[in-house]
């Protein structure tokens, strides 16, 4: 039996909400074996949702054949256990077939990403989202973020004549303009925070009323993250503190060395902890030897930190 709306909109508006990367072989091709596994064991460690094919799993990255093969592998492993969403976006002919896609292989729900490459004005990027949503039957999320980045004032808009629009997941960081987001809006949307790493500003979101965000690290540290989480909603703020400065610290600064380490540096920890998807795509490329070094330190460092 497929998840309701009510249900769906729970898990994101309470519990940590997983992203996992896409597996590649040696060759570079999508790998659907350890895919499954990947979320099989992504479910065992108590996530509320999954999110697949999203930046974290390189979707800018994969061919319509590809996304058609992630979105069937999740729906056929994961069965309704928890709500799977996976993401659409590029250009509107690209997101509509891909959405079309994920609701036959029975995805959940949709994160849509932002338009393709080129600077975009407020009330194109609205009329980019609205068309979307208003060509699929799914639930959608909206990712604010990059050229794709929608004022409260549009986002309400987007509200008030897109039933089937959720979720806002933040991408920018701008506490006053969310915000204002949250309290004009309403609870007529759930909040998700998204920036890489959300986790370093998850005080800040929660403070505001998001209750919960993408953690990208899960897939390489689930209990640290789990742990981080469970005490960040507890208020537990000399955990959360000590977690921040000796984990999310430490790997923010290695990740701000170069771009695409948002998602190079995860894949990096999954191989240091022998789950490895491969390695990234061009354009992004994988960290050096002494980064994964660095990485593989971090890592060690703080397994005191996971509550265990």
């Amino acid at each position: 039996m497929a998840l309701s709306l009510s249900q769906i909109k729970a898990s994101l508006e309470d519990g940590l909400l997983s992203f996992p990367i896409t597996d590649f072989d040696e060759n570079g091709k999508f790998n659907p074996v350890t895919f499954a596994n990947r979320l099989e064991w992504f479910v065992t460690h108590d996530v509320s949702s999954i999110f697949v094919a999203g930046g974290t799993g390189e979707f800018f990255s994969l061919s319509e054949t590809e996304y058609k093969q992630i979105v069937e592998v999740t729906s056929k492993t994961i069965q309704q256990r928890i709500p799977a969403i996976s993401s659409v976006g590029r250009s509107i002919p690209e997101a509509i077939a891909f959405a079309k896609i994920a609701e036959e292989a029975g995805m959940n729900a949709l994160l849509l990403m932002p338009p393709y490459l080129t600077e975009c004005p407020q009330d194109g990027t609205f009329e980019y989202a609205k068309t979307i949503m208003n060509n699929t039957s799914l639930p959608v999320i909206y990712y604010n973020r990059a050229n794709g980045i929608l004022s409260s004032h549009y986002i309400q808009k987007l509200a008030d004549q897109c039933e089937n629009f959720i979720a806002l997941k933040d991408g920018t960081g701008n506490m006053q303009e969310l915000n204002d987001t949250i309290k004009s809006v309403g609870r007529r949307l759930s909040f998700i925070g998204g920036v890489p790493t959300a986790e370093i500003i998850a005080e800040a979101y929660l403070s505001i009323g998001v209750n919960t965000y993408s953690s990208a690290v899960f897939n390489f540290v689930p209990e640290l993250a789990n742990h981080f989480y469970k005490n960040l909603r507890a208020g537990n703020k000399e955990i959360v503190g000590q977690i921040l400065r000796e984990f999310f610290i430490p790997f923010v600064r290695l990740r701000s060395k170069k771009n695409g380490y948002a998602v190079s540096l995860i894949k990096a920890g999954a191989k240091i902890i022998e789950r490895s998807a491969g390695d990234v795509r061009a354009p992004l490329v994988m960290p050096n030897s002494d980064e994964v070094d660095l990485l593989s330190k971090i890592i060690s460092s703080t397994k005191h930190l996971s509550g265990k």
